[in-house]
C-alpha cells in the first residue's frame, strides 16, 4: 500500500479545495424555509407590501405584489411570526413550527383597521399533511422526544415505519449515512457511525427512508440527519440524573440478575446555553455533556483467571486437573461506557447565522459478550472508541432570497480491540491454553491475543448555496471535497516454546502482523431544483460521485504464492493500481395535492456507495499461511482497493390523507433493486488452502409497503400506530457468506437465488401513546410487535434445510414513561421513571437451528461425551445472550433553569 504523505499533502489538497469551492455546494440541510400569502380578510385581495417579521431574530420578508412571501435560512425550531400594515390590524402567529428541509406555509388574513384594536394572536398547529412531501421522511422535534422512553437517538430511528434494528428497507446496516448538522460520522472505514449527539443536545432529528434527494450522497438506504441546538438570547440550562437496574425473575438463565444496585445504571447529563457575559449580541453558547454507564445483563463469573492451566485429557473425570484460582466473582461481559462532550460558540457576524465553531467528543468503552469466556472473563476482548468532530461554519446572506454556508470540518475515528493494553504484558498466555477444553465447554484459562487499532481522519470542505429564485423555484447546487488520513495496524501475540513463554511480536509484514497508511478521497458535486406550485411539487436533482482509492490490487489472486517471495512493495508484474470509480445519479420525486387535506407522492432515484474501507484494503500483505485459525477473515481473506461502488435502483409511491382536523394517515409503497453488493470469490493457494477476495457480486431486491396513522395532541392525549410488511431479499446476508460456506464440511454451494436475508423481518407494528397535563404529568408508552427474524435450520452444525427457510419467534416490546412535573426553588423540575420491556417478555433474538427456540437445542437429548471441562451440557446451552435485554427499570429527576 502506498504510504501516506502526511501534512504537506493534505495542505496541497486543501489549496485545490479552496480553488474549487467557489462554484457552491449543499450538504445536509439544517435549515428550513416558511412562505405563504396574505390576503385583506374581508376582499379576500393579495396585499402587497406586509411586513412579516419572525419574532426575537433579525429574519423577515416583504409580500410582493400577489400577497405572496417567503423567509428562508430558518434554523429548526418552534418560532412566532407576525404580521404589518399600516391601516391593518398587526397578525401573529405562535407555535410555528420549522424543520429542515421543509417549507412550512403560513398564511395570513389582515383586517382593516377602522379603530383602534389589538394585535390578534393565533397559534398555529402542524399541518397533518406535508404537501412539499415527496418521499418518506420523518422529523422527530426534541419536544416529542422528551416525552418519550429512549435513550438515544438510535431507539428513536427504531421506531420509524421500515427500519428494522437499524436496518432502512432491507438494506445493510452500513448503507446508512448519519449527520450531525450536515457533517457526515461515518467512519468511512467501517461504514458505521461512531459518533452519536446525545438526545438532549439535538433540535430535531430528521430520518429519510425513501428516495432522497441529490444533495445527500454515500448512502443506499436512508439518511439520519441529527440538527443540534443553537444558543438563544437567554441564558437556559437543564441537569438530569438517573440511576436502575435489570430486574426480572429468570434467574434459571441470567447470572447476578438478582443482585439490584443503583452502580450498574447511571446517568448525569445536562446542558447550558445562552450569551456570553459581557458579549451578549456578539457571542452565544451551548455546551451539553453526558456520562453514561451500562453493566449490562449478561455476567460471567471469574472461576478463572487467563494464566489458569487444566487437565481434561483423561478419559476417567476422576483424573482430570483443574487449576482454577478465580475468585468467583460476577463480571460484566457486555458493559458500556459512554462520556459525550459537545461546545458551540455563535458569534453574530453578518446577517445569517455567523460564525459557528462546533466541537464534539466521545469516548466510548464496552465489551461484547463471548459465551466461550462465561467463566474464564478477563480473557475476552474490550474495545474502545474514540471520535472527535470539530467544524467552523460561515452563512453569508447575499439578500433576503440567497444565502452561502461555508463549512470545513474534522472528524476523527480511533478504534482500539485487545485484551491488555501492553502487547508484552506477561498475564497474556499461550494460545494453547485455549485449548485445554474440548466438546461443549467453558474456557477454563487463556486469552485472546490479538491487537486491533485503526484510526480514520477525515478532512472536509463544502460551500453551500441556496438560491430562491421566486416563489416557485429553490435552487440548491455545489461541491464537496474530502480527503482521508487512514491508518489501520493489527498483529498477533506470539506466546510458545520458540519465544520462551513470552509475549513477542510477529515480524512486520507477516500474515499476522498488518500495517497500511492510505489517503484516498472523494469528490461529489449536484444540482437540484425544487418547484413548488399550487397544483404540484417536485424536486428534481442529479448528483455526481467520484473516488479514487489509493491503493493496488493483485491482478490474479490465483498467483497469491508468487507473492511469497517478495517483500512489499510487491513488483508491478503482480499488482496494478485501483482504478478512480464515479458515478452520475439522476433523482427525482413529486407530490401532487389531490385534495386540500391529502397528496400523492411519487419518487424515482438511483443511489451510489464505496464499500467500507477495510473491505479495500484487507489484508495487505496478501499473505495466506497453509495452516492456522485465525480472526475475523485475517490469514485466510484478502481486500480490494479495485471494488467497484455499490449501487441501489429506488421508486416509492406514496399517499398523505387527512382523516379528520386531528388524524392523518400515510400509505407508502416502495421497491429496491440493490446490485454490486460485496461478496467473497473463493481461490485456492497451492492446491490446498482455500482463501476468498472480496468482490462486487450480491445483489438483492427489497419490496414493502407501510400504513402510518398519526393522532395529533388534543386535550392531553396522543399517538402513532405504523405497520410495515417488507420482503427482503438477497444472495447473502453478510460479504462474508460465500466464504464460510465453502469452508464447511462439506463444503455448502454459494446461493444462485435471492433468500430471506437475516434482518426480514415481514410485518412489523409500532406505536406510540402520549397522555398527560401540562406542568402536571406525563404518561408515555413505546410498543413494537413484530413476526420472526429468520434463521437456517441445521442439526449438529450441519444444514438441513434452505438457507434463511425458517423464522424465529414474534418479537413483543412495551417500554412506559412516568413523569410528574413540580417547582422546585421556583425553577421547573420532574422526577420520572423509565421501564424498558415492561412485561420483561424474553424476547428470543437468537435461536438453536435444530429447535428454531433459544431455551431448547437436541443436543441436549443426544447420545454424546461428557464435556472435557467444568460444566455440564445444560450450562454450557444455557444461552443469556440468545434473549434481548431484560427487564429495566430507571428513576431519576430533572431540573431546569
Amino acid at each position: 500500500m502506498k504510504k501516506g504523505k502526511g501534512k504537506s499533502r493534505v495542505k496541497s489538497l486543501f489549496v485545490l479545495l479552496a480553488l474549487i469551492l467557489f462554484n457552491a455546494q449543499i450538504f445536509g440541510g439544517t435549515t428550513g424555509k416558511i412562505a405563504g400569502r396574505v390576503t385583506d380578510k374581508t376582499s379576500g385581495e393579495p396585499l402587497p407590501g406586509v411586513n412579516i417579521v419572525i419574532l426575537g431574530t433579525m429574519m423577515g420578508a416583504a409580500s410582493d405584489a400577489n400577497g405572496n412571501y417567503y423567509i428562508i435560512n430558518i434554523p429548526p425550531g418552534t418560532y412566532s411570526v407576525k404580521a404589518s400594515l399600516i391601516g391593518y390590524g398587526s397578525v401573529t402567529i405562535t407555535h410555528v413550527k420549522v424543520s429542515a428541509d421543509q417549507t412550512t406555509r403560513i398564511d395570513f388574513e389582515l383586517t382593516e383597521k377602522a379603530i383602534q384594536m389589538s394585535d390578534v394572536v393565533v397559534s398555529a398547529k402542524k399541518p397533518l399533511i406535508r404537501k412539499d412531501l415527496t418521499s418518506t421522511e420523518t422529523k422527530v422535534d426534541v419536544n416529542y422526544i422528551k416525552m418519550l422512553p429512549v435513550e438515544d437517538v438510535g431507539s428513536v430511528i427504531n421506531l420509524q415505519a421500515g427500519v428494522v434494528n437499524g436496518h432502512f428497507r432491507g438494506g445493510r446496516a452500513n448503507e446508512v449515512k448519519y449527520l450531525v448538522d450536515g457533517v457526515s460520522v461515518n467512519d468511512d472505514y467501517s461504514g458505521d457511525a461512531t459518533l452519536t449527539p446525545e438526545l438532549n443536545s439535538l433540535q430535531e432529528i430528521q430520518v429519510i427512508t425513501g428516495t432522497f434527494n441529490a444533495e445527500y450522497g454515500q448512502a443506499m438506504s436512508g439518511i439520519v440527519n441529527q440538527i443540534t441546538k443553537l444558543p438563544g438570547n437567554d441564558y437556559k440550562g437543564n441537569i438530569s440524573v438517573y440511576t436502575g437496574d435489570y430486574v426480572s425473575n429468570r434467574k434459571d438463565v441470567y447470572y447476578n440478575i438478582g443482585h439490584i444496585s443503583p452502580k450498574d445504571i447511571y446517568n448525569v447529563q445536562g446542558f447550558l446555553a445562552g450569551p456570553v457575559p459581557g458579549l451578549k449580541d456578539f457571542v452565544k453558547f451551548f455546551v451539553s455533556g453526558r456520562s453514561f454507564y451500562d453493566d449490562g445483563y449478561l455476567y460471567g463469573r471469574r472461576m478463572f483467571n487467563p494464566s489458569d492451566s487444566s487437565n481434561f485429557s483423561a478419559n476417567n473425570p476422576k483424573d482430570w486437573y483443574v487449576g482454577n484460582t478465580g475468585d468467583n466473582k460476577y463480571v460484566p461481559m457486555n458493559f458500556n461506557r459512554r462520556l459525550t462532550l459537545q461546545g458551540k460558540l455563535v458569534f453574530k457576524v453578518g446577517k445569517g447565522r455567523g460564525i459557528v465553531f462546533n466541537g464534539m467528543y466521545q469516548d466510548r468503552k464496552y465489551r461484547d459478550y463471548n459465551h466461550l469466556f462465561k467463566l474464564d472473563p478477563d480473557g475476552d476482548y474490550k474495545k474502545f472508541q474514540k471520535s472527535f468532530l470539530g467544524s467552523i461554519s460561515y452563512t453569508y446572506v447575499i439578500n433576503n432570497s440567497a444565502f452561502i454556508d461555508f463549512l470545513a470540518s474534522y472528524f476523527n475515528s480511533q478504534f482500539k480491540q485487545y485484551v491488555f493494553q501492553n502487547p508484552l504484558d506477561p498475564r497474556y498466555v499461550n494460545p494453547d491454553r485455549l485449548k485445554d477444553v474440548s466438546g461443549n465447554a467453558f474456557y477454563t484459562g487463556g486469552t485472546e491475543n490479538w491487537h486491533f487499532y485503526h484510526d480514520t481522519k477525515t478532512y472536509t470542505g463544502k460551500v453551500d448555496l441556496t438560491w430562491q429564485i421566486n416563489n416557485v423555484h429553490q435552487i440548491k447546487t455545489g461541491v464537496e471535497f474530502k480527503y482521508y488520513n487512514l491508518n489501520s495496524k493489527n498483529f498477533q501475540i506470539m506466546i510458545d516454546a520458540y519465544t520462551h513463554f513470552k509475549p513477542q511480536l510477529p515480524k512486520l509484514g507477516a500474515f499476522n502482523y498488518n500495517v497500511y497508511t492510505v489517503n484516498p478521497y472523494k469528490f461529489s458535486s449536484y444540482i437540484q431544483d425544487k418547484i413548488e406550485l399550487q397544483y404540484l411539487v417536485v424536486n428534481i436533482g442529479v448528483r455526481f460521485d467520484y473516488f479514487e482509492p489509493d491503493g493496488r490490487y493483485l491482478k490474479n489472486p490465483n498467483k497469491i504464492n508468487l507473492l511469497d517471495n517478495f517483500t512489499p512493495p510487491f513488483p508491478d508484474s503482480l499488482m496494478a493500481k485501483a482504478t478512480a470509480k464515479y458515478q452520475v445519479s439522476p433523482r427525482i420525486g413529486i407530490s401532487y395535492p389531490i385534495t386540500d387535506r391529502g397528496a400523492i407522492h411519487i419518487s424515482y432515484g438511483h443511489f451510489f456507495q464505496m464499500p467500507a474501507f477495510e473491505n479495500l484494503f484487507l489484508n495487505p500483505n496478501f499473505r495466506i499461511p497453509l495452516t492456522g485459525d485465525f480472526p475475523a477473515n485475517i490469514g485466510n481473506t484478502i481486500g480490494n482497493a479495485n471494488l467497484e461502488p455499490q449501487r441501489t435502483i429506488m421508486y416509492e409511491i406514496g399517499l398523505q390523507q387527512a382523516l379528520s382536523n386531528d388524524i392523518g394517515i400515510t400509505v407508502t409503497g416502495y421497491y429496491k433493486d440493490i446490485r454490486n453488493l460485496l461478496s467473497t470469490e473463493i481461490h485456492i493457494k497451492n492446491n490446498f488452502r482455500k482463501f476468498g477476495e472480496l468482490i462486487n457480486r450480491d445483489f438483492g431486491s427489497v419490496k414493502g409497503i407501510t400504513i402510518s396513522f398519526t393522532k395529533r395532541p388534543v386535550n392531553g392525549f396522543g399517538a402513532t400506530l405504523d405497520y410495515t410488511f417488507q420482503i427482503a431479499k438477497g444472495t447473502a446476508s453478510d460479504p462474508n457468506e460465500a466464504f464460510d460456506k465453502a469452508q464447511a464440511n462439506p463444503p455448502i454451494e454459494a446461493n444462485k437465488q435471492l433468500v430471506p436475508l437475516s434482518w426480514d423481518r415481514r410485518h412489523q407494528l409500532n406505536f406510540t401513546l402520549t397522555y398527560g397535563k401540562a406542568d402536571n404529568y406525563t404518561i408515555s408508552a413505546v410498543g413494537q410487535l413484530g413476526s420472526g427474524l429468520p434463521y437456517t435450520p441445521s442439526f449438529e452444525n450441519e444444514r438441513i434445510g434452505l438457507e434463511n427457510s425458517e423464522n424465529k419467534p414474534a418479537f413483543f416490546n412495551v417500554d412506559l414513561y412516568l413523569t410528574k412535573y413540580f417547582k422546585l426553588f421556583n425553577k421547573n423540575a420532574m422526577a420520572f421513571v423509565k421501564i424498558y420491556n415492561l412485561f420483561d417478555v424474553p424476547n428470543e433474538i437468537q435461536v438453536f437451528g435444530d429447535t428454531g427456540r433459544a431455551g431448547y437445542t437436541l443436543e441436549l437429548t443426544r447420545q454424546q461425551e461428557r464435556p472435557r471441562g467444568v460444566n455440564t451440557l445444560k450450562e454450557f446451552f444455557t444461552r443469556p445472550d440468545f434473549y434481548s435485554p431484560p427487564r429495566q427499570v430507571n428513576a431519576g429527576f430533572t431540573l431546569s433553569f
